[in-house]
């Protein structure tokens, strides 16, 4: 059930830029791409006094957070929702208005920034929520989320990995496991003794704890550019690793999962990893590890076999 810590007056979704719009008193954060966020969905309506949101790329995750934070504020409360034109900025204003809400538009820094004020009573909030939320889809045949990383779909380069993975054994880890395609194709190896499954995405986390029902699993919702979770002597890692990073090609990503895995792996441990062709990675893994076996080129994308 909805429910408010007493001392929440706001919230904050994202790392919106400071200068184009200021923090509320009190705000607390409830990003899903910030390991230890507070979950918006649970915030009882009608409770906060102001909202700001780093408003989502994606149309239906979008919608999804800017109803839930509707919802969360007081009728007469201030939500101010920003995004790159590029990336919804532009939508902003009139979807906020399909929410009854009366909004101001201005543009900065090649942002749209727009401040509402919520109605006595929304319009099309559950709508918008129902179409975010969880749900099961049959081509799948798992539990997902819009906003999840290839949320829909199989992705290709994941796709490629399962096709080429050997049968595991020991204990291991999946960086980035999404839904949980990659566990729960490890999982089917008996030898497998543990799997740690690791995700940034809250919601990511939450549908893998669905999907893979297998008491050797654990789910952690963290940064793999952290320290936690505290992994050591692991046999491999299996990993289909980000290169995006708020929407812009970010290669350090990969290269921070590829010494992440070098780190946690045993001597003699394997890390499966599949990237896209166009991504450099072949000097960080060969500077990480004793021997690197590029096992297919397909499609766009590469596996490499890696032993420490």
């Amino acid at each position: 059930m909805p429910h408010t810590d007493p001392d929440m007056r706001a919230v904050l979704y994202g790392l919106p830029p400071s200068d184009l719009a200021a923090l509320p008193d009190g705000a607390a954060q409830v990003s899903p791409l910030i390991p230890g966020s507070a979950r918006l969905e649970d915030v009882a309506e009608a409770s906060l006094e102001a909202a700001l949101l780093l408003a989502p790329p994606g149309t239906v995750e979008r919608r999804y957070a800017l109803a839930l934070a509707i919802r969360t504020l007081r009728p007469g409360g201030r939500l101010v929702a920003l995004a790159p034109k590029d990336k919804g900025g532009t939508r902003l204003a009139k979807e906020l208005r399909g929410f009854g809400c009366a909004v101001t538009d201005e543009a900065r820094r090649h942002h749209r920034i727009c401040t509402a004020t919520r109605p006595e009573a929304p319009e099309g909030i559950a709508p918008a929520v129902e179409a975010g939320a969880p749900r099961h889809i049959d081509n799948l045949a798992l539990c997902t989320q819009p906003g999840i990383f290839s949320w829909d779909r199989l992705d290709p380069g994941s796709a490629l990995l399962l096709r080429h993975l050997p049968p595991l054994a020991g204990r291991g880890a999946d960086f980035g496991c999404g839904l949980g395609i990659l566990a729960r194709a490890v999982l089917k190896s008996e030898k497998v003794a543990a799997l740690a499954l690791i995700d940034i995405d809250r919601r990511a986390i939450e549908m893998a704890r669905r999907n893979v029902g297998d008491p050797r699993a654990t789910a952690h919702w963290a940064d793999l550019r952290g320290a936690e979770p505290a992994l050591s002597g692991l046999d491999f890692v299996v990993s289909n690793p980000p290169f995006h990073d708020g929407g812009a090609e970010d290669q350090a990503l990969g290269q921070t999962f590829i010494a992440r895995a070098a780190a946690v792996l045993r001597p003699g441990g394997t890390l499966h990893l599949v990237a896209n062709a166009h991504l450099p990675y072949e000097a960080p893994l060969r500077a990480a590890f004793r021997s690197v076996t590029p096992t297919v080129t397909e499609g766009g994308y590469k596996v490499f076999e890696a032993r420490k």
